[in-house]
């Protein structure tokens, strides 16, 4: 028990050759160490779990996690031990308030992974949620690169097949011009087949030549469309099949989803304020400690070393 108590004393960042002087302030000194040390617990701990949601290795995690932890315990040591009480009420809150900052700002950087952990199954089903919509826009868009070109192809066919028809329908016009002067219900209502009929059947046949002659040079390139509209279908569909699964799991999506619940659930939300009102108020505990209570022995000893130093 009294190894654990010089332990905490450590942690507490006084000094024990003045707390030797001062013994009625070992308990106090032993519980701000206490506090500094466990909040250096949940800082490892915070930081294994963050790291490992972006290596998904459980050594780095670990070894990044403590050291993590390490540095919040020195820091947290730093600020309560750097914090003199003095006589003044309003010197000791103008000295304390950047240090208050400070484990503020500590206390949201722990508490945000552990909020991530403990919320860990309405994360997943917001990040299953999210990893179908990233999918359904990774699909949009390759659908989309793909689809103009297709269009535009579909496009140069459908000009291509309005310049035969408009050949055909000038063919069918002369054929129908021809047949009605030749039974004489058109043209000189002459029932024959003179000179004007023949007229009128050549330029008939001239129509039917002209729709051959472009019916043999827009084919190959109706083909070639074709041909090309297969090609961007056939890519399309391989690129859909790239996309397989899209991996949403990392540290920065995980903060997304607890966003997301925190949004459709008040449950989660004030859940996810209670814990980091939690952190800050045990990452701030030791220096309120501090300033609310009354100028101890130790403080007198310290001043009283440091006036003489």
């Amino acid at each position: 028990m009294l190894e654990l108590q010089k332990f905490f004393l450590f942690c507490s960042g006084s000094q024990q050759a003045i707390l030797n002087r001062a013994p009625s302030d070992i308990n106090k000194q032993a519980g701000i160490g206490a506090t500094i040390f466990f909040t250096g617990v949940f800082a490892a701990l915070a930081g294994s779990y963050a790291m490992y949601t972006v290596f998904h290795n459980y050594v780095a995690a670990i070894f990044i996690g403590m050291f993590w932890g390490l540095l919040i315990f020195n820091l947290d040591r730093y600020i309560v031990s750097s914090l003199k009480i003095q006589s003044s009420a309003i010197k000791n809150f103008g000295n304390a308030m950047p240090r208050v900052f400070l484990a503020v700002i500590i206390a949201l950087v722990i508490a945000k992974p552990l909020e991530l952990k403990i919320f860990d199954s309405e994360i997943n089903a917001e990040l299953s949620v999210m990893q179908l919509e990233k999918l359904k826009d990774n699909e949009a868009l390759v659908k989309s690169r793909f689809d103009d070109d297709i269009a535009n192809e579909k496009t140069e066919i459908a000009t291509l097949q309005k310049q035969i028809v408009a050949k055909e329908i000038t063919r069918n016009n002369l054929n129908d011009i021809a047949i009605k002067e030749a039974d004489g219900t058109g043209g000189s209502l002459k029932r024959n087949m003179g000179p004007i009929y023949k007229a009128k059947k050549a330029d008939a046949d001239n129509a039917q030549r002209e729709l051959e002659d472009e019916i043999v040079a827009v084919t190959p390139l109706i083909d070639q469309h074709n041909l090309r509209i297969t090609e961007l279908t056939d890519q399309k569909s391989e690129a859909l099949l790239a996309l397989g699964s899209v991996d949403v799991n990392g540290f920065a999506s995980r903060l997304e989803g607890l966003s997301r619940a925190s949004k459709k659930s008040k449950a989660i939300y004030f859940a996810s304020i209670f814990i980091m009102l939690l952190f800050i108020i045990i990452e701030t505990t030791p220096i309120f400690v501090k300033l609310i209570s009354a100028r101890s022995p130790y403080d007198y000893v310290l001043d009283k070393h440091e006036y003489s130093f």
